[in-house]
């Protein structure tokens, strides 16, 4: 992994806001596999999620083990998060992180002229990814959804959310402390995930943000669906938790049948809860993506 680059950016939004992004990958950006994008969730900013650096060799970047392989690795702070602007008073809901979503697209179209340019988005950040996808999908060439949510039905996680309602409904953020950040691994099955990465991933959380958006909260509780997915034209590869409590398998599967491209895919990943990039099976999870942006396309299609 010695030879891999990483490179920050400042990406122009609007109205002074200026979108953090990251590239992990070989020197010459041009001369990658390709590229592809990794959109984050409700909770967090970006790095924490992709590119989170344990220590004792685990290998839990999710960037790294992609860079490693010849791509372009990238990721980005919404609005609202992070590294990013947070100056405007907005909610920063779902179809905002999808015009950011846009605005990283055009970069990297704009760096390296690729119009094949593949998305993963785990939790809040597929169903940004997706209503991205469904506005403009030009520039795409295959959609990874982690972890997703289509109607919300038989969610256990959003039945707990909806209580919280009045209380995420009066202001425009909602404070964040190693409390609750460690509830993501635990309210679905605890020990699915080594406390140290638990750890790990709370630290790199608190020290870059201290308070979270409302926005994708409120969206998921009040809006649902937020797209349809026959509008999704691209391939779209599905992964889902066993234990995963933010979605019912069957809000998944109906979600999945209604997909129109026949260059579908609908995984589950055994041992795995909400988080399966910092769960103890991560490696599961990285090298289903991996397969999936690595394999062939179809030569035939009848």
């Amino acid at each position: 992994m010695g030879n891999i680059e990483q490179q920050d950016f400042s990406l122009e939004k609007a109205e002074g806001v200026q979108l953090f992004a990251r590239r992990k990958g070989p020197a010459d950006a041009k001369a990658a596999r390709g590229n592809i994008v990794l959109v984050h969730g409700s909770s967090q900013a970006s790095l924490p999620c992709f590119d989170l650096i344990v220590g004792g060799g685990m290998q839990y970047s999710l960037m790294e083990s992609l860079a490693a392989q010849g791509w372009n690795a990238w990721t980005f702070d919404c609005e609202g998060y992070g590294k990013s602007s947070k100056h405007r008073d907005r909610l920063f809901d779902i179809a905002d992180g999808a015009d950011d979503l846009a605005v990283v697209m055009k970069f990297i179209n704009e760096m390296t002229g690729d119009t094949n340019i593949h998305v993963y988005g785990g939790s809040a950040g597929a169903l940004r990814a997706a209503v991205y996808v469904a506005r403009d999908p030009a520039l795409v060439g295959r959609l990874a959804m982690d972890a997703v949510v289509w109607t919300g039905e038989g969610s256990p996680t959003l039945e707990q959310r909806r209580k919280r309602l009045p209380e995420l409904t009066t202001s425009l953020r909602r404070p964040i402390d190693r409390a609750s950040l460690v509830s993501i691994f635990n309210r679905d099955h605890p020990g699915s995930a080594d406390e140290v990465v638990v750890e790990a991933f709370a630290d790199a959380v608190l020290e870059l943000d201290t308070s979270i958006p409302n926005g994708t909260y409120i969206d998921m509780c009040t809006k649902l669906p937020v797209m349809d997915p026959a509008t999704i034209a691209v391939p779209v590869m599905i992964m889902r938790g066993e234990w995963d409590g933010i979605a019912s398998e069957d809000d998944v599967l109906a979600f999945f049948t209604r997909l129109p491209n026949p260059d579908k895919q609908l995984i589950i990943l055994p041992g795995v809860a909400h988080a399966a990039l910092n769960g103890k099976n991560y490696a599961l999870a990285t090298h289903t993506l991996l397969c999936y942006f690595s394999r062939p396309d179809p030569v035939y299609l009848g």
